[in-house]
């Protein structure tokens, strides 16, 4: 039954990518949804079984590498952690699947935007089920792979292309720090496999190796490395620059990085790292800060921005900030609570905004936008369920998930959580503000197109409004249903089993009043008073930017870290490669090289043509000098 879940999805990316020609763009559509949906009934299966009956299993599908003590194997393992992802990667996948075939109608690609589609699915699937860090990381690489192929997906684009490089260059910086990481691994405990490595790092915690010049303690070495290997493919701050970039592929494209797969996998190391990480208390607080931090910056980002897309890809980024500070406290799986919550309503924003894009043709600017909420009735309502999810609103799942974010970090006890908590309900009051923002300006006010009549707008077909819907369900009971599953009474529970450490157990204490109540009233309240901010009183929002213009432009320019890192890294690389480029390859080696012996020969052969004249006379005298010198040459010798 496993091997069916992990492998349908690349079966179907094969006869989707090989064959759609050849069968139509129809079938291929509903061989890679109907695969997809298979492997997402099978997941829901192995989920309840190991609800029920504690399920899990470890199957070798073959062996990779047997060299020394090198023995790795190509795995499928189930456990809790890997249920939960099996469950989010293919259900959210079929649903931007059968989303695909609304909004992709028109474009002749469809064959093989599913197949990447698929492939993307499959890659992830390996990922979580992967046993080994080898085995996790080619899934990792795979996933960056076909991230790369669906964000270029219009390689027609200068820009799609721009953005499918920039995420595939700033990834490989987190990648380079992870496969030191392993490599460490490797070489400090001789196994790459997950449950020994687990069993090992008990005995290893006052072992140091020497590191740039620096004796650092090995544990705290490895978790750093991981780490930042999670940064980059979970776009953490500092790393971050290539997420809002990724908007330039297709919007179901955007759905499944942000909700399910690529952006998850940096949460879900960590989170299947915990033994390891519980370790190393000054990674944990790294990750507490960068987590934090991330939530931060994103959220005061997108206070600002107009793409409707960027606007839900900085909320992504803020929210994966909340996860890694969740894992930073020690609150494993509360982070994986609010990954679990936050794939229906980021899907079912993305897969909205997608919908509002295509009834727009193409517009993406919310200014152009507004007034149209009676054209959209069911977008509408449901992107309002999917921010009010987002923001934490009571009782929708959000709430449930990210209050406990904020709850643990508090209970932690330490300068980072307090630090992180009060950050957490500041956070959610600027997300609050920025989603509501998006939802006013788009569906709300006067309507702001020019180029476009509104009589024009219309609400998209069912293929792409029934997978809102399902998502917004999930958006509505996902958190109540599996709060009890996930967090349970004391913080911990029995589910979780051996699958995630904890040293200490989480704070059993409840936490005070204010911090319980501050973020729902918070969010609450954010409702009329944005709707007074950018419907009723426009002139306060633009009296505000007008007086804070250089903070705006610091914010509309996403902290000028595209900026900074062109005049830091891009611009001398670049000099530095047109250097090489013109001084050493065309200057030295060309001229000197290949070009120089072809010029001379080139020359050579112009002079020996001028003695193919024609005439008998001159071959007759170059004969004879011919003869005369090899005369001359033998009688010398």
């Amino acid at each position: 039954m496993e091997y069916i879940l992990v492998f349908l999805p690349l079966l179907g990316a094969i006869i989707s990518g090989f064959f759609g020609r050849y069968i139509g763009d129809r079938i291929s559509e509903i061989i890679t949804s109907l695969f997809v949906l298979i492997s997402a009934a099978i997941s829901l299966i192995i989920f309840n079984e190991v609800i029920i009956n504690n399920y899990e299993n470890n199957l070798i599908i073959a062996t990779w590498i047997n060299s020394g003590s090198l023995d790795v194997h190509w795995s499928i393992k189930i456990d809790p952690i890997s249920s939960i992802m099996l469950v989010v990667v293919c259900f959210i996948s079929f649903l931007i699947h059968v989303y695909s075939i609304g909004y992709m109608s028109s474009d002749p690609g469809k064959t093989r935007f599913m197949a990447y589609l698929s492939l993307f699915t499959f890659a992830m699937l390996m990922l979580v089920t992967s046993d080994n860090f080898l085995q996790l990381f080619f899934a990792w690489e795979g996933v960056g792979l076909c991230s790369y192929f669906l964000i270029g997906f219009w390689f027609k684009k200068d820009s799609a292309n721009a953005a499918a490089i920039k995420a595939f260059v700033v990834n490989r910086v987190g990648d380079f720090a992870f496969v030191l990481g392993i490599f460490l691994i490797f070489y400090l405990f001789g196994t790459v496999n997950y449950d020994e490595v687990f069993l090992l790092i008990p005995q290893s915690i006052n072992q140091e190796v020497l590191f740039l010049g620096i004796n650092i303690n090995a544990i705290d070495l490895i978790c750093i490395l991981l780490f930042v290997g999670a940064m980059g493919k979970s776009a953490q701050f500092l790393l971050h620059t290539w997420l809002p970039d990724a908007m330039e592929g297709p919007t179901p494209v955007s759905a499944l990085i942000h909700a399910a797969t690529m952006v998850t996998a940096g949460v879900f190391l960590v989170v299947r790292c915990s033994p390891i990480f519980e370790y190393s208390q000054i990674t944990l607080n790294i990750i507490c800060i960068v987590g934090m931090t991330t939530a931060f910056f994103a959220a005061t980002v997108a206070l600002v921005q107009n793409d409707i897309k960027k606007i839900i890809a900085y909320s992504t980024c803020s929210q994966l900030g909340y996860m890694f500070f969740a894992a930073g406290v020690g609150a494993y799986n509360v982070a994986m609570f609010h990954l679990f919550t936050h794939a229906f309503f980021k899907a079912l924003l993305f897969l909205g905004s997608g919908s509002v894009i295509h009834s727009f043709k193409d517009e993406q600017d919310i200014r152009n936008m507004g007034g149209v909420w009676k054209k959209m009735p069911y977008t509408w309502i449901l992107m309002i369920i999917g921010t009010l999810a987002l923001t934490g609103f009571p009782f929708l799942s959000g709430y449930y998930s990210k209050d406990a974010i904020i709850e643990f970090a508090y209970l932690k006890g330490n300068t980072a959580g307090y630090y992180a908590a009060v950050v957490g309900i500041f956070t959610a009051l600027l997300t609050a503000i920025y989603s509501w923002r998006l939802i006013f300006k788009t569906f709300h006010g006067t309507y702001e197109n020019k180029k476009l009549k509104i009589k024009k707008i219309h609400e998209s077909p069912y293929v792409m409004l029934v997978p809102l819907i399902i998502l917004a369900i999930g958006s509505i009971f996902a958190g109540f249903f599996f709060k009890e599953l996930f967090i349970g009474h004391d913080g911990s529970n029995e589910f979780w089993a051996n699958s995630i450490k904890f040293l200490s157990p989480l704070s059993t204490d409840h936490p005070p009043s204010w911090i319980v109540y501050s973020t729902p009233i918070i969010v609450v309240l954010s409702i009329p008073i944005s709707y007074y901010l950018f419907v009723k009183n426009k002139d306060i929002t633009n009296w505000l930017v007008n007086e804070n213009k250089p903070l705006y432009n610091f914010l509309l320019n996403k902290w000028y870290f595209d900026e900074l890192y062109d005049y830091l890294f891009v611009r001398p690389t670049k000099s530095i490669g047109m250097f090489f480029w013109k001084n050493i390859d065309v200057k030295t080696i060309d001229r000197f090289g290949p070009d120089g012996i072809s010029n001379v020969i080139k020359k050579l052969s112009n002079k020996a043509v001028k003695f193919q004249s024609g005439y008998i006379y001159q071959y007759a005298f170059i004969m004879l000098l011919g003869l005369s010198a090899l005369l001359t040459y033998l009688i010398v010798i």
